[in-house]
């Protein structure tokens, strides 16, 4: 197995346990507000044996309680099943706001671990390539958590996706780089595997980082 392949398989590992991890924390979490709302209204019925009167407002708010979080975990499982489902096809046509979208949403724990805002701006029409799935959900990844990191708290990262010379983008703002923290998401090996496997370049500035794909349709 070649440096590259090694490259893209420990990455891709790493990056498939990372997000695995933070989504069976939210999981996680949503089970323990479920526990907690399901106890207290246990502690309702063994009041109300004992002749205590039932609060039939209060029943409602813990019963709503428990609605939203079935529904939050219920997007989560979603959420899981997507990510789990990008490695079944080594490529396909891909709509590249899309995927952009759902990096974001996998990234929203880590976004709010560090206090930042995350924003996505649709392209006035589908920006399509075709690629790899699970490896521009990486790529994505790595740009998005180095402009977090960038950004600092309380700001807001804008991410953008457009076509310019035949080339699809996806662009970072809201952050600006002092020369103490010059340096591309992009530096290490699999970064560089990443790139060559999808065709990728990136730009980084002081306040935007730029990356971009051939945007053809189906190779021949």
């Amino acid at each position: 197995m070649s440096c590259k392949e090694d490259a893209l398989r420990e990455g891709g590992l790493r990056f498939f346990g990372k997000m695995t991890a933070s989504i069976s924390h939210e999981m996680k979490n949503a089970l323990a507000i479920i526990n907690e709302s399901a106890g207290l209204l246990d502690d309702l019925t063994l009041l109300a044996e004992k002749g205590v009167p039932l609060d039939p407002a209060r029943l409602k708010s813990q019963a709503a309680k428990i609605m939203r979080q079935i529904q939050r975990a219920d997007g989560i499982v979603k959420l899981m099943n997507r990510f789990a489902h990008s490695v079944d096809e080594t490529t396909r046509s891909v709509d590249v706001y899309d995927t952009a979208e759902f990096a974001v949403a996998l990234s929203t724990r880590f976004a709010s671990m560090k206090g930042v805002k995350l924003e996505c701006r649709r392209p006035p029409r589908p920006v399509m390539i075709y690629t790899n799935p699970f490896f521009l959900e990486n790529v994505i990844w790595l740009c998005l958590d180095f402009a977090m990191d960038k950004a600092g708290k309380g700001a807001t990262v804008v991410l953008a996706v457009d076509e310019e010379e035949s080339r699809a983008r996806v662009r970072w703002t809201g952050f600006e780089m002092t020369e103490g923290l010059k340096g591309t998401p992009l530096s290490g090996e699999q970064g560089k595997a990443l790139m060559e496997i999808l065709g990728a370049d990136i730009r980084v500035h002081e306040d935007e980082i730029v990356l971009s794909f051939p945007s053809a349709a189906v190779p021949s």
